[in-house]
């Protein structure tokens, strides 16, 4: 055995493996002291323990700042393998019922409309691939039911925004949303774009209430949009159809308009640059213990993100 294996092997033996798990804790949380908070520990007892984590590495892994923690180079890297450890970990009694045969249940998936994103598409199809008697179930609400949903324990997992994530969920970045202000080709600023959004706070709107995110909603008000509602719809089809029956101009996310608009019936009538945008996560609760179609899908899903962040 050469040298470099003995002193990988020596690493493997001696380390506490428990030191991974307190490093991946202190980064999600977002500083020591949150971390101790979480694992119901003393805060020197963290910073003792990352400390000597350092030391077996030899690295310095992150430095404290007013807000918080900043990941040197060496703690990114790191926490991404620390990332795919816990999730061999908590997939382990998963991987175990795979093999004996016992995979089976339904998965409840509480989600925005019209979510337009390769990964979850490409995940849902990679469990249904590889876990065929897994059913999954797909229920539609806006934003903030979505939200309630995972907190009652409704669902698993959903795909929504949130303005200001909750601290009992687990909120992964999925995609980013931009909004645009739609008008249909009869309408007598079809071809146009108004740099001032304010300049249409006279137009008949397209209200959608409830899965109307926050971002938008503050993007809406500062420029007085939909003073005059023309027509009400609760999800972004039903958005769309009201914009090309002509009832009003309305907003839809720029992906949906160009999965849904085929024909060019839909006109964008505001400048790129002021654009209202905002994030989309997928939302899990923070908890250990997860049946086991949640841990395939999850597994499935965060294995594409990585592949997408890598650009393989």
């Amino acid at each position: 055995m050469d040298d470099t294996k003995k002193t990988e092997l020596n690493f493997a033996r001696k380390v506490d493996w428990n030191l991974f798990q307190l490093f991946h804790e202190v980064v999600r949380a977002g500083g020591i002291g949150a971390a101790a908070r979480r694992l119901n520990r003393q805060q020197p007892t963290v910073s003792a323990g990352l400390k000597r984590l350092e030391d077996h590495l030899g690295v310095v892994l992150l430095k404290r700042t007013a807000s918080g923690i900043e990941l040197l180079p060496a703690g990114r890297a790191l926490f991404d393998l620390c990332e795919t450890m816990m999730g061999a970990v908590r997939a382990a009694p998963h991987d175990v019922a795979l093999a004996a045969g016992l995979v089976e249940g339904v998965i409840n998936i509480r989600m925005i409309s019209s979510v337009v994103s390769a990964e979850f598409d490409a995940a849902l199809a990679g469990l249904h691939r590889h876990h065929p008697g897994v059913g999954i179930h797909i229920e539609v609400a806006p934003w903030r039911e979505v939200i309630a949903a995972l907190k009652a324990g409704e669902a698993e997992v959903g795909i929504a925004c949130d303005s200001a994530p909750d601290a009992a969920l687990c909120y992964q970045p999925l995609m980013r949303e931009v909004q645009q202000l739609y008008c249909h080709k009869a309408h007598a600023l079809y071809g146009m774009t108004v740099p001032q959004p304010g300049d249409l706070a006279d137009q008949p709107f397209i209200a959608t209430g409830l899965d109307e995110p926050q971002e938008l909603a503050n993007f809406r008000q500062r420029y007085g949009l939909g003073k005059r509602v023309g027509g009400y719809a609760e999800n972004l089809h039903e958005t769309k159809r009201l914009i090309e029956l002509g009832v009003g101009v309305g907003f839809l996310p720029t992906c949906v308009a160009e999965t849904l608009d085929h024909e060019g019936a839909l006109w964008p009538l505001l400048p790129e640059a002021v654009l209202p945008a905002y994030q989309v996560y997928l939302v899990t609760r923070d908890e250990p213990a997860r049946n086991t179609p949640t841990e395939l899908f999850l597994a499935e899903i965060m294995g594409k993100l990585r592949e997408a962040a890598r650009g393989t």
